[in-house]
């Protein structure tokens, strides 16, 4: 019987061999990589800076967007509950189909995603409501509309509380870097037409079922039970506790994706000797970037080629990325146009290629996920192309 119960598991689950050739490329990878920062800053050195740089970045970096994520959920929460989506959404929907090649309804996505991240795009797109505007070569776009401005409220808010070294404000490179990562929607989004089109065709629907569960979207809005009093205590704590939600989520992703990255960015300490503090490192990113700044200046106009880690680490966690931002602006190395690039590209890759995966299989066209990494890809660098630009355009304004 147990036999059998093995046997089950076995053949429900993926299996390999104990050892098999990704098991000694990947310990070979793994050796290879910290055996060579090891042998620049030493064993114990750089066991030490992972730590102390981990920790640091807990206390005083992933806290603090926690902290950004609650007051943001809890605005977004009451936005949504007292009809100021709803009321934005009205007014955006004429606009879609023009500028997007979406139906109107499409704009509840950007809402979404722009004050949460971009898994929720998925929580609207099965409402059969929502699909029944869509045709089915639409439908995969959604996740590029919806990347392209995941994280969106927090990363502004982030960008905007970083004190300038002139005693301003970034406000206005925030606002900036919004628009940026609104043209890289647009390219995105219209990339991603093309291979769906091309793929499903452009009459079959994405719903075919004539009745619709739940209200109509385009002329009702949900709202909790109570009086206005309690609705409004309601949707605040409720909104609040997705930001901690969403806080701790962000937390592994801050810890070791911007570890290592500091690992490569930053560089030796100025005495000159490696003793394990927070934030030393071997300085690989920079000199990569000095080789491409020929390249980097002219596209993103970067301050300082150590700029370009945080574009890099969006690719994989936009948290962790806008968490290497504070001190790249206090050490003199970004300014007002960097937090403009760096603002529209964390929103529009926010993190795709760990989620986009994921998204796709849930919106059930597996088959697009290369096609929306391509898309997501182009749409993140004409995102920061053009916040580069306006920046430099609306400088004297």
């Amino acid at each position: 019987m147990e036999k059998e119960k093995r046997e089950a598991v076995i053949c429900s689950s993926q299996v390999k061999k104990v050892f098999s050739m990704e098991t000694a490329v990947f310990i070979t990878l793994f050796l290879s990589f910290f055996g060579w920062i090891g042998s620049r800053m030493g064993i114990i050195n750089m066991l030490n800076t992972m730590m102390n740089t981990a920790f640091d970045l807990l206390i005083n970096t992933c806290f603090y967007i926690m902290a950004v994520a609650v007051l943001a959920g809890a605005v977004a929460s009451l936005f949504t509950e007292f009809g100021v989506v709803a009321v934005i959404n009205k007014i955006m929907s004429p606009l879609m189909k023009p500028i997007y090649g979406l139906p109107g309804a499409s704009v509840l996505g950007i809402l979404a995603t722009y004050m949460s991240d971009n898994p929720a795009i998925l929580t609207i797109a099965e409402n059969k409501g929502f699909k029944r505007y869509f045709k089915k070569y639409q439908l995969p776009a959604l996740c590029s509309l919806g990347t392209s401005f995941g994280m969106g409220l927090i990363i502004t808010t982030f960008m905007m509380g970083i004190p300038s070294s002139d005693s301003g404000s970034y406000v206005k490179a925030a606002l900036i870097g919004n628009l940026g990562a609104a043209v890289g929607s647009f390219i995105s989004v219209h990339i991603m037409l093309i291979f769906t089109s091309g793929y499903y065709g452009t009459k079959e629907p994405c719903e075919t079922e004539t009745t619709v569960s739940g209200p109509d979207l385009d002329l009702y809005r949900v709202i909790r039970p109570g009086s206005i009093p309690i609705r409004f205590i309601d949707a605040m704590l409720e909104g609040a506790r997705s930001g901690v939600r969403m806080g701790m989520t962000i937390i592994p992703g801050v810890l070791i994706i911007c570890t290592v990255v500091m690992l490569l960015n930053n560089g030796m300490p100025s005495g000159g000797i490696y003793t394990g503090s927070a934030y030393e490192g071997i300085g690989f990113i920079p000199m990569v970037g000095e080789k491409l700044k020929f390249i980097l200046q002219r596209l993103f106009g970067f301050t300082s080629t150590e700029c370009i880690a945080v574009p890099m680490t969006a690719l994989g966690a936009a948290g962790a990325a806008i968490g290497l931002v504070p001190g790249m602006v206090s050490e003199g190395l970004a300014g007002g146009n960097d937090i403009a690039v760096f603002t529209a590209m964390c929103m529009c890759w926010s993190g795709y290629l760990s989620t986009h995966a994921a998204m796709m299989d849930a919106l059930k066209c597996p088959e697009m996920t290369e096609k929306v990494i391509i898309s997501q890809t182009i749409g993140g660098l004409t995102a920061g192309i053009a916040a580069h630009w306006l920046y430099v355009l609306l400088a004297a304004f």
